[in-house]
This record gives structure tokens, sequence and C-alpha cells, in this order.
């Protein structure tokens, strides 16, 4: 051990397609709306613009906002519920999670360090995937929510810079040492998150992040790809 006085160090993980298979957020919409009874087209219906707006490029932090205006008028308690059996469900559907990294998150719990999750997701998928895999912290999109209710707007996209900027903030908070934190992550728009630890450990195959990786000498780390396709919970028979 180097000494008494040295800092803490922590893991800061991406969670869609760097710990999860799925992209937690749609497939919570898809499970939300089938639990609620919406007809069938209305997933689609309702995201077939972020899916035009990703298309022209538009960049995904403004895509995240317009994700959340979608759940304008319902309520936090009620959401917060979806997410549990939504998470309930996925698990019992099948393979989930991307064994490599969360091999690598309990490695990081086991050695006392302080496990963060950075997300463009929020608290109704987030807070299950963080109890359920031991993590100290989930920090996502905050969607703007008065007397219990979301207005449909968020305060910060927790999407690019936004998660260096999260991850600069706890090791503040937490009095880390940033040349001893480790972060995960598998789009270009993690690179910030990535650029701020001592380690940075590159998911999958993306092009940007690949070519950050040669020219900084960032770990890559493949993932195996799951025995069926990512699933997708049903919602029917919950309640």
């Amino acid at each position: 051990m180097a000494g008494g006085n040295a800092r803490p160090g922590a893991a800061f993980f991406d969670v869609d397609e760097t710990l999860v298979r799925v992209k937690s957020m749609f497939s919570f919409l898809r499970f939300h709306l089938a639990r609620r009874g919406e007809p069938d087209g209305t997933y689609d219906r309702l995201t077939a613009g972020l899916h035009r707006d990703a298309a022209r490029g538009v960049p995904r932090a403004e895509i995240n906002r317009s994700y959340y205006r979608l759940y304008a008028g319902e309520r936090r308690a009620e959401l917060a519920e979806t997410g549990r059996a939504w998470f309930d469900a996925l698990l019992t559907g099948g393979d989930v999670f991307l064994g490599e990294t969360v091999d690598r998150l309990e490695r990081h719990k086991e050695r006392g360090e302080f496990v963060v999750l950075l997300s463009g997701s929020f608290f109704a998928c987030l807070d299950p995937v963080r109890a359920h895999l031991g993590a100290d912290w989930a920090i996502g999109t905050r969607p703007v929510v008065r007397a219990g209710v979301l207005t449909g707007e968020v305060v910060t996209p927790m999407i690019g810079d936004a998660k260096g900027r999260a991850a600069r903030a706890v090791a503040a908070v937490r009095g880390l040492d940033r040349a001893a934190c480790t972060a995960y992550g598998d789009h270009a728009t993690d690179a910030e998150l990535l650029a701020f630890a001592g380690r940075a450990v590159v998911i999958g195959d993306d092009p940007v992040l690949a070519e950050h990786a040669a020219r900084r000498g960032w770990e890559r780390l493949a993932t195996a790809p799951a025995a069926a396709p990512a699933p997708e919970p049903a919602a029917s028979g919950i309640r």
C-alpha cells in the first residue's frame, strides 16, 4: 500500500452496451407503454422522430431531451415502480449483462473502490441496475419534477462532456485520485469520461474510441455476443 495519505480511486461505468446489452431508455419505454395498455404501434409512433433525428446527425444530447418530453405529466413514483418491474422482467428474459465488464465491476468492489454508473438514462432504469450490481452511485439524466410529476424537461442530459464533468465532480466530492480511477465506455460520446480517468477501458468497437485508444494507449475490451438477441421484457400479465 502506498501509505496512509494516499487518496482512493474509483471506477466509472457507462451503462448501456457497456454493462447491459439493451438500450435501457428504449427498452423501458416499450415496457412502460405495454404495461399501461397503449395500443400496438404507440412505441413506434413516439420514437419515430427520435430515430429520424439520430439518422440526421442531431446531437445525442438533444435527442436525450426529446426522449424525456415523452414523460411529461407522468408521476415519478409510478415510473420508479415500473422501472423495478421492467428490470425484474429483463432479468427473467435472459442474457442481460455483459459479463466481462460486470466481472471488472466486481473486482473494483472487492478492492474497496467507489463504483459509479454514469448514463443518459434515468432513475427508472438506473436505480434497479445500480441496486442489482451493488454500485455506490448512479448518475443519469435528471428529469425536472414538480409536485411529484415530470415536466418533460431535464436539468442536463448526461451525455458526452457532461459525463466527464460529473466524474470530476464525484472526484472532488469524494477526494479521489484521478490517476487511480478507471473509466469504462463504449461510444464516442464517452470519450470525455474516459479521458478523465488514469485508466480508460474501451468496450466494443466504436471507431472513434478505437482511434483514441490507439493514440492514448487505452485498453480495449472485446465483448462476447449474447447467446440470443438482447431481450425485450414483456409487460403482459404483470398487473
